[in-house]
Formats: structure tokens, sequence, C-alpha cells
């Protein structure tokens, strides 16, 4: 069974995808590489637009978000979702084994987005709980993620799964010094959990 915000339902499954509401979660291809590179460009922008200098907002762009998407899309060690509806994939989540982070940890959730509109609609917390189990099934025990501290309602969204703070350090984009926090999970089970014990408020990554 699949864990939503409000419990455990056994959703319908057609070809490896799982369906909810409005909305669908499945595992992303190097076909869904301009779509993710356009969600995570408009999502730089509607999260750190006032945190992060405007000038380096402006040069994101797509096409090449497109072109650094393809290699991780083909790569067997990163486990990668969309979530999508009529429209088309709205949002996305990746990670895998762990680049940086504290010790005694294993996994790292890499990145997730949605668009502005989507979120706060549930495909948030579902996306971290697919990434979760997919990570626990590949054997993985524990994870982190690294999100910029002035980003407030990313690091509300990960606590609300069971996230603690283990790691703090200073990080430079586009010519501003920020803070960058490392949150994590010693235990899956904890950010599986988290999924139905905590209603969906915030959404980054």
């Amino acid at each position: 069974m699949v864990p939503t915000e409000t419990g455990f339902i056994r959703p319908q499954r057609s070809r490896g995808r799982f369906r909810h509401m409005d909305f669908t979660i499945r595992s992303a291809s190097v076909e869904d590489a301009k779509a993710i590179a356009f969600v995570q460009v408009e999502g730089w922008r509607s999260t750190y637009g006032g945190i992060v200098p405007d000038a380096y907002l402006a040069a994101m762009d797509v096409e090449s978000g497109t072109e650094s998407w393809k290699s991780p899309l083909e790569s067997s060690e990163v486990a990668a979702f969309v979530a999508e509806d009529a429209a088309g994939v709205f949002g996305f989540i990746c990670g895998g084994k762990l680049r940086e982070g504290g010790e005694g940890y294993d996994a790292e959730l890499y990145a997730i987005y949605l668009l502005q509109d989507r979120q706060r609609g549930g495909a948030g917390r579902r996306l971290a709980c697919t990434l979760a189990e997919v990570l626990r099934q590949q054997g993985f025990k524990s994870m982190v993620v690294w999100v910029l501290e002035e980003n407030r309602r990313a690091v509300a969204f990960y606590k609300s799964l069971g996230a603690v703070q283990i790691l703090q350090k200073a990080v430079n984009i586009g010519g501003a010094e920020l803070s960058d926090l490392c949150l994590g999970w010693a235990d899956l089970d904890c950010c599986l959990q988290g999924q139905v014990e905590a209603p969906s408020k915030h959404l980054d990554g």
C-alpha cells in the first residue's frame, strides 16, 4: 500500500504508475528531462526570489538544464520520479547514494520541486514517500537532504516528515553567502511514518 497525507490507501496501479486523486507518481525517464528542467527553473525562481540574487535566477534556462538532467536520468544509481496530471509533469524528486552529509547516513534526497500552483496539495509528500520506499527497497537505511536555511517552508516540510538538523555549512550562490542545512532521517521508516502523522503544509526541495 502507498501512504498518503491522510492515511494508507490501496492505489490503482498501471504499468508501474501509482494513481491518486488527480495526479500520478511514476518513474522518470530521460524523455522527462525537459519537463524536469522546466519545473526546476520555475521552482528556483518562485522559491528563491529574495534569497538568491536575481541575476543568478535570470541566468537559469531550461535548455541547458535539459542537457544536464539527461545523464542522471539514464543512471541506474539515481532514483527519480515525476508527478504529473492531465496537463503534464508538474513536480519531481530524485535521490540515491549519499554524496555529502552526516556520518552514519547512507542515502540522500538530491532534489524535489513542484510548480508553485501545485504545492500544498499532497504531491510533495507523495513524492518523498515514494523515494523513501524505493531507497529502502534498495537496501538504504537512512537519508539526508540539503536545504537553504532561509527556505523556511522547505525546512518545515522536511521536519514535518521527521527530519532533524545534523549539519550546517556556508555556501556561495551567485555571489551571496548563504547558510545550507543538512537535515536527516536516521531511519527511513521515520520518513514514511511522517507521511501519515503530519498534514502537508509546505513543500520545496
